[in-house]
């Protein structure tokens, strides 16, 4: 068995779940990508998947499916996926071994 590209806390499949039985229709799971954007290069991604593509990589952990495109698969090897909520904010942060530097405000990262 090979190791799963990226992981994900506890804390992120409960927010995903969640997200997902808000969402009001079916989804295979939700989808990381990377794109280009900001000052520092590059950016994640996250949106429904309604239906997953021959060349997603597959993580399925925890109780949810998360599909990884296949362009961003490289940036986010050895990725963890969490969820932070505290008194001045709340989101999804990926602990990237791969990023060599972060802009200041932590949108965009770059390997």
């Amino acid at each position: 068995m090979s190791k799963a590209p990226m992981t994900i806390t506890d804390a992120a499949a409960e927010r995903v779940k969640a997200l997902l039985s808000k969402r009001g229709k079916p989804s295979v799971g939700i989808r990381i990508g990377v794109r280009s954007k900001g000052c520092s290069g590059m950016s994640y991604t996250l949106e429904y998947a309604d239906e997953k593509s021959p060349f997603d990589e597959i993580l399925e952990d925890k109780g949810v499916t998360v599909l990884i495109d296949p362009k961003a698969t490289m940036f986010i090897l050895g990725t963890e996926m969490d969820f932070v909520e505290d008194k001045m904010q709340s989101g999804f942060v990926f602990k990237n071994p791969n990023e060599k530097g972060r802009c200041g405000c932590g949108e965009s990262f770059h390997v």
